[in-house]
């Protein structure tokens, strides 16, 4: 992955990591909040040898990108995830080339997808302008499906949560994502949630773009513990004050929500068409 190991925040991170694991010194820390509920397992879960229990070694993270993902969607928990200590982290395509995002920043993959651990203690899913395209991707649908029905934790940020969807992974389940593209949601089986984070048994999805660093250190308390997530959270002096306050659709007013919904329209209606090839697959 293309990351400066020597930067400020690596720093920070590596700190932060060896705090981890002075903390897992002969015990691994006790989760401070409420247990999530037990994953999804179907008959053949137990092939391979990776385990995702949390009980021994590194964690296994697999974090997903795809052509035209949204980086910060994918940076912003990177770097908490890199903070956890004891973490074996795979940056997963196809490929161990590097994919562009929607903005123009290559971020390279380290583990193909056929290399990635069959059994994932979080599954990772980015949005960005390319997600219509990746679920109508079917070699990247059926890998989603397959790890995530055997993850530990299945999560997302943005419209991530759409390409679960269209792997079948929330049917029945509440979700979040991107504010304009919520009403995707359903047509994919899931109730959509008008908040930052939602946690819905092992489901963890974030909103849209910035949601990631609160849905990253909610998953760093419910791994590390609450106190932990609150060193990262101040190591990284995460308190936003945004200039105009103008983030959802209730702050910014109808007018300037107009506005943004007719920029986002194209990508919305893309990404209607691809969850509506995945609804059949996720009626009950």
């Amino acid at each position: 992955m293309i990351v400066g190991r020597r930067s400020f925040s690596a720093g920070i991170s590596a700190f932060l990591a060896g705090c981890a694991l002075d903390a897992k010194d002969g015990e691994a820390p006790k989760e401070t909040t409420a247990p999530l509920g037990a994953p999804d397992v179907d008959a053949d879960a137990d092939e391979g040898n990776d385990a995702a229990d949390g009980s021994s070694g590194p964690l296994q993270i697999g974090m997903l990108l795809y052509p035209n993902f949204t980086a910060q969607d994918f940076v912003g928990p990177q770097l908490i995830f890199a903070g956890l200590g004891d973490v074996k982290l795979h940056v997963l395509w196809k490929d161990t080339k590097v994919v562009v995002s929607d903005s123009g920043l290559g971020i390279q993959a380290t583990t193909p997808l056929h290399a990635c651990p069959k059994r994932l203690d979080i599954l990772f899913i980015p949005g960005g302008h390319g997600t219509a395209d990746a679920m109508l991707d079917r070699e990247l649908v059926a890998f989603v499906a397959h790890r995530g029905r055997r993850a530990r934790y299945v999560t997302s940020v943005c419209t991530g949560s759409l390409l679960l969807g269209a792997a079948g992974l929330l049917c029945g389940y509440r979700a979040a994502t991107h504010w304009a593209y919520r009403d995707i949601l359903p047509i994919l089986g899931a109730t959509p949630v008008s908040e930052r984070v939602v946690r819905d048994r092992n489901r963890i999805t974030g909103g849209g773009v910035t949601a990631g660093i609160d849905f990253a250190l909610t998953i760093s308390a419910q791994l590390r513990g609450d106190d932990y997530a609150k060193l990262q959270e101040l190591m990284f002096e995460y308190a936003p004050e945004p200039p105009f306050d103008t983030g959802t659709p209730e702050a910014a007013g109808p007018e300037l929500t107009s506005r943004a919904r007719t920029l986002a329209a194209p990508g919305v209606e893309r990404t209607r068409r691809a969850a509506l090839a995945h609804a059949p697959h996720c009626r009950t």
